[in-house]
């Protein structure tokens, strides 16, 4: 018994098509022993590369277990091919009360997803397997997506009727609010985040605006209308998507701030080759980090790194360092005296209070370095 000669990329598709193409396959094949790939492949309606993908993917899928004996099992005699263990998937479904349970949540959820595509299949899908489920269906369950609020509905809303939206936005990037008209286009979840994406006539350009960050929203009385020259943005590698002409930012890092090369899309990460000499504290492996990466400007960078506190140094750029000196300095000389009785702290204008010197702890470290 060998596995199928080659694998291959195959060519683009959604997961839903590959998912019905694989439940397919496997009653497909169990009635067509010794069938040829390149006949299987036209029946199909796919490419013989694809097809053998399909089969790679079956032949480690299976039952609860996952060793011999559990999984989908096949036989090759040059290029044709034969089913000799199915795993039970050419049986008719039954489903017991916990499953059909979980199943009727998840369609929900699903279906409750902003900007979730086939919402109409969602919901046919759903009214099959209440009906099916019976008195089951009618338990005290609620669904409702993280971030799924009257906000994110609003704007699911503007995007149905297709209208224009005023909106009271807070750029992060900028830590500044500003008030904008846009052409809404869709709403959709990115990493656990609803966005709107719009066209937005102060940018003139398509932007993405994170439903948490409105602070405000007017649907108007005219039409939503988007140029021709508005394209959707390519989410497929995440909302930031780095370009080599934003500043490079290499920040050393203790190991309270690690997670930063989780949360933020890296250029490097490595260990520094300096902080083993003794003349750091450094973490229990012995090192402190140094992290590159790109961010929009400067000044979220500067907002960046005061949030993390004393366990992060700027190496570079220069200016970067010196900014960020300065504004921890001066949070630091605003608390150096008590002020006079009765008399408001103020910091000064413009300065940032650093967790660790006067900012109350918990204070959110910083946006996303992609979002708007």
């Amino acid at each position: 018994m060998t596995r199928p000669a080659q694998r291959s990329g195959g060519g683009a598709r959604t997961s839903a098509d590959r998912l019905a193409r694989l439940l397919n396959l496997v009653p497909y094949l169990l009635a067509r022993p010794g069938i040829e790939l390149a006949e299987a492949a036209a029946d199909l309606g796919v490419t013989e590369r694809q097809l053998r993908e399909d089969l790679e993917l079956l032949w480690v899928c299976g039952l609860p277990g996952y060793g011999p004996g559990d999984l989908i099992d096949m036989a090759f005699d040059g290029d044709r091919v034969t089913i000799t263990y199915d795993a039970g998937i050419d049986r008719p479904l039954r489903l017991t009360p916990d499953e059909a349970l979980a199943l009727v949540v998840a369609l929900r959820m699903l279906a409750e997803t902003p900007g979730m595509a086939n919402r109409d299949a969602i919901e046919r899908a759903l009214a099959k397997i209440e009906s099916a489920a019976g008195e089951l269906a009618d338990a005290p369950v609620a669904v409702r997506m993280p971030g799924d609020s009257d906000r994110v509905a609003a704007l699911r809303g503007a995007v149905q009727r297709g209208r224009a939206l005023r909106i009271t936005y807070y750029a992060a990037t900028r830590d500044e609010t500003t008030d904008r008209t846009v052409d809404p286009i869709r709403v959709l979840m990115v990493g656990g985040l609803a966005y709107l994406e719009a066209w937005c006539r102060r940018a003139e350009s398509m932007r993405l605006f994170r439903a948490d960050r409105i602070d405000a929203l007017v649907e108007l009385d005219e039409p939503a209308a988007p140029p021709p020259q508005a394209r959707l943005h390519d989410l497929s590698a995440g909302i930031f998507r780095p370009d080599q002409d934003l500043p490079l930012v290499t920040l050393r890092v203790g190991r309270a701030s690690r997670w930063i090369t989780e949360y933020y899309p890296c250029e490097r990460v490595e260990p520094d080759p300096g902080s083993v000499d003794g003349s750091r504290d450094v973490d229990r492996a012995g090192r402190e980090w140094l992290v590159s990466l790109r961010v929009t400007d400067l000044a979220w960078a500067r907002r960046f790194v005061l949030g993390l506190g004393p366990d992060v140094t700027v190496v570079a750029p220069p200016e970067l360092a010196d900014q960020v000196r300065d504004r921890a300095a001066a949070a630091l000389d605003a608390y150096a005296s008590p002020p006079p009785e009765g008399a408001a702290r103020d910091p000064g204008p413009g300065v940032e209070l650093v967790p660790g010197a006067g900012a109350p702890p918990g204070a959110e470290p910083a946006a996303s370095a992609g979002s708007h």
